[in-house]
Formats: structure tokens, C-alpha cells, sequence
């Protein structure tokens, strides 16, 4: 009886690109891309003319990082481009803390 590989070639193929996924995320989110950063679809309208087009979709995936800061109550997101650090937005907002 003839023993099988214990990957096909589709099986390695499939394992490949899960990995290369996989890895890909990790990076996405350790830089801080957009996409991996909890930012909704209706945020990322990064020009500015009230809708989010396929093209700022794929921006968010390879083109803008969201850096965040926090001043006290005080929590802020800023969108930058990655090639040159330009600021595109910033969002902040105030959360205030329960009584004790």
C-alpha cells in the first residue's frame, strides 16, 4: 500500500497564503494601518467629500496609519499618510469617568 503526502500541493498552496495573510495582519497591526485600527467604513473618507469610495477603502488597508493619544479624559485619533506623516484628520473626544 502506497503511503500519501501529508500536504497536497493545494493543501501547501492554501497554507502559504494563510500564513502570508496571517503575517501581513500582524504587520498591519503592529504599524497601526486603519484598517486593523477599529476605524468604521464611514470614518475613512479621507478627502473629505462626505463618502467612503473603494479607493480610500484600499488606502486604509496600505496607506494611512491612526496613531492614538490621551490627555486625562481626553482621547484622540489622528490619521496620517505613511509616506510623508501629513495629517489627513483628527478626532477626539472627551469620556468622562463614573463617580466613585
Amino acid at each position: 500500500m502506497r503511503r500519501r503526502a501529508p500536504f497536497s500541493p493545494r493543501r501547501r498552496a492554501l497554507l502559504a497564503l494563510l500564513v502570508l495573510v496571517l503575517a501581513w495582519l500582524g504587520w498591519s497591526w503592529w504599524t497601526g494601518m486603519a484598517i486593523t485600527a477599529g476605524v468604521k467604513q464611514a470614518q475613512m473618507d479621507w478627502d473629505g467629500d462626505g463618502l467612503t469610495s473603494r479607493a480610500e477603502l484600499w488606502q486604509a488597508v496600505h496607506a494611512v496609519r491612526v496613531e492614538h493619544t490621551e490627555d486625562g479624559s481626553r482621547k484622540c485619533q489622528r490619521f496620517v499618510w505613511t509616506r510623508n506623516d501629513e495629517v489627513i484628520r483628527v478626532d477626539c473626544r472627551t469620556e468622562l469617568q463614573p463617580a466613585p
